[in-house]
């Protein structure tokens, strides 16, 4: 597989970036082995593979949901500097 010159600086355009020929002829080198060595992958057969998403077993770490009584308000508002009764009263930030 073969990248040009002209690919390399379509991909930079799109990136945003400004490169110099010498940079332009360096990253097309470079992008042209890693596409090289991808596509050597390719004549891998993974007929037999079975699809991964995680490289280990990945379970759900979470407790199980059971009803249990909440913090009453007037204990969980004496935390705040400063409350209404009903909640935290904060500076107001849209105007």
């Amino acid at each position: 597989m073969k990248i040009t010159r002209d690919e390399v600086r379509h991909v930079a355009n799109l990136a945003r970036l400004d490169l110099s020929e010498a940079e332009v002829d360096r990253m097309t080198g470079q992008l042209d082995a890693i596409l090289t060595y991808v596509a050597k992958l390719d004549e891998l057969d993974t007929a037999g593979v079975a699809v991964t998403t995680h490289t280990q077993q990945v379970v759900n770490a979470f407790r199980e949901d059971e009803v249990r009584p909440s913090l009453p308000r007037e204990q969980a508002l004496a935390n705040g500097p400063e409350q209404n009764g009903e909640s935290f009263v904060v500076p107001r930030v849209i105007g």
